[in-house]
């Protein structure tokens, strides 16, 4: 039998029990699937319902294969090698017994001898260069997202399950990934906000609160596709409430005449020249032909009302997160920034940035690009003096705000609502609220402590906080923004920036992003291998 995983009328709900999923029925063939949805519409629990991790509350998961998983968090334990996370620690041993004549005649039989090589194959295929022995703890986060990509791949699943398998890489890395699964024979669901990556798919499953659409295709056609069924959705609404509108308009216009008629019956019956008899049935007839219009129109009136809410259906009624950015007044010639001659490092004799020199002036938008390692991170510690220079000069010569990938600015402590007065003393409550709720934090979601929000809440709650004021910075310096947004945040976010006139520092690897927020200049890291003081 083939490789399969089949949904049959899934129901799931939060433990507040608000439902994610209600009566999902949907099969996983085996091809390259792309899982997209909001943050919070139930992606991850979705992949966690399939591999068992949790219980469907009704409903059945049918796997007929096997599953390797990755998620967004490659865990570490103390001392793990790359060796152990392949699970093959003691096979390897075994080979270097057989390799100094330590292995008994019954260990040689069991021995894998093309597993060195195989190894190998697979940390290639991601374009990781590491040893077997490589402590995990010396490698960085995308790195270990590689290496827990190729263990993956070395196992041989029917299927791949990966949450952003993307998120944290560099541009060889998300190239890497995008290469593997182009080659992968057997099926993958992969949920991502990469549209690059996404553009690889088979086919698009869209997650909403509506429940669950499969598309077939990759992401440009799903984005066609959904454009035409909006569009429809939206004409379907519109002619049903013009019916509505139409009926509503009638009835009003049959209601006055029959008033009049009724008042001209009676300024004649006054008149006494018609039996009373007469007047009765004429009354009784009235009556029955106004109830019967009456149910006509009232049934006439429901259908439309009904086409109406059926067409509101295929509409998900969700408020994008809108960004306005005041201005900032930046004038084209000042220097915002300056960083000259810089050298930097953590531990001494091992430098990560030497003689670096670097300016901003005026609104520039710069995007800062490089592999992993190259130090992207050290300059934004430099610039928001949390690392010294160890020679050289930083100068920050305007206001500004980073938003860096754990949003440290705000205290996890504090609501958002809190964290919003804090960086804005100037606002009161309802310039607060109101810029809050401009970011999807209304009412008591913007009393949410910011230490249970979400990756992806996180950042928009940074963002509401430093782009809400009154006087937004004229520096504003991103740190990998669209690494937990949504696909519909992400271009919420580009749409403000793009608004955004001060100037415009953003590390990414999302070629898509920076094209779309208008880059006017890079910056490009290079790895550096030099000893210092």
């Amino acid at each position: 039998m083939s490789a399969s995983i089949v949904l049959s009328h899934l129901s799931y709900a939060t433990s507040d029990g608000r439902p994610l999923f209600v009566n999902l029925d949907l099969s996983f063939a085996p091809e390259l699937t792309g899982l997209v949805g909001r943050n919070g519409v139930g992606k991850t629990t979705l992949l966690k319902l399939i591999t068992g991790e949790l219980s469907a509350h009704t409903g059945t998961v049918s796997v007929n294969g096997r599953l390797g998983i990755l998620t967004q968090a490659v865990q570490l334990r103390h001392g793990e090698t790359i060796a152990d996370l392949f699970g093959v620690t003691e096979g390897l041993a075994l080979l270097r017994r057989a390799e100094t004549g330590d292995a008994t005649a019954g260990e040689l039989a069991d021995a894998e001898w093309t597993l060195t090589s195989r190894l190998a194959q697979a940390l290639t295929r991601v374009g990781l260069a590491a040893e077997a022995s490589t402590p995990l703890a010396t490698l960085s986060g995308g790195q270990r997202t590689r290496a827990a990509l190729a263990a993956l791949v070395f196992a041989e699943p029917d299927f791949l399950l990966l949450d952003e398998p993307t998120n944290n890489l560099d541009r060889d890395g998300r190239q890497a990934v995008i290469d593997l699964l182009s080659n992968w024979r057997a099926g993958a669901i992969v949920i991502s906000h990469d549209r690059e990556l996404l553009d690889h798919m088979d086919a698009i499953v869209e997650l909403t609160s509506l429940g669950m659409t499969r598309y077939g295709g990759n992401w440009s056609a799903y984005q066609d596709r959904k454009a035409l069924e909006l569009a429809a959705a939206r004409h379907d609404l519109a002619d049903a409430e013009k019916r509505v509108a139409e009926l509503d308009r009638k009835t009003q216009l049959a209601t006055e005449r029959k008033a009049r008629k009724d008042s001209a019956g009676h300024r004649k019956g006054a008149k006494g020249d018609m039996p009373r008899i007469v007047l009765g049935g004429l009354k009784q007839k009235s009556e029955n032909t106004s109830g019967a219009l009456r149910r006509l129109a009232e049934g006439r009136r429901g259908d439309a009302a009904e086409a109406a809410a059926e067409a509101r259906k295929r509409i998900e009624i969700l408020q994008p997160l809108a960004v306005t950015v005041p201005s900032t007044g930046l004038p084209a010639s000042r220097v915002v920034l300056r960083l000259e001659n810089v050298a930097a490092g953590y531990v001494p004799g091992r430098l990560v940035l030497s003689d670096f020199t670097f300016t901003i002036t005026g609104p520039e938008r710069i995007a800062v690009t490089g592999p992993n390692g190259s130090g992207k991170t050290t300059m934004l510690a430099l610039i928001a003096d949390k690392l010294q220079p160890w020679s050289g000069n930083v100068a920050v010569k305007s206001r500004f705000a980073m938003l860096d990938q754990r949003v440290s600015l705000l205290d996890p402590k504090d609501t958002i609502r809190d964290n919003f007065r804090r960086l804005n003393p100037e606002a009161d409550e309802n310039a607060c609220r109101a810029a809050l709720a401009r970011f999807m934090f209304r009412a008591d979601a913007a009393l949410q402590n910011v230490g249970a929000l979400s990756g992806g809440q996180m950042l928009r709650a940074g963002l509401a906080c430093v782009l809400g004021g009154r006087e937004p910075p004229s520096l504003l310096i991103l740190d990998e923004p669209t690494n937990h947004l949504d696909l519909d945040s992400i271009a919420a976010v580009e749409a403000g920036l793009a608004a955004y006139d001060g100037a415009l520092l953003v590390v990414s690897h999302d070629e898509t992003f920076l094209a779309r927020i208008g880059i006017t200049r890079r910056l490009d890291m290079p790895l550096q291998s030099r000893a210092g003081p």
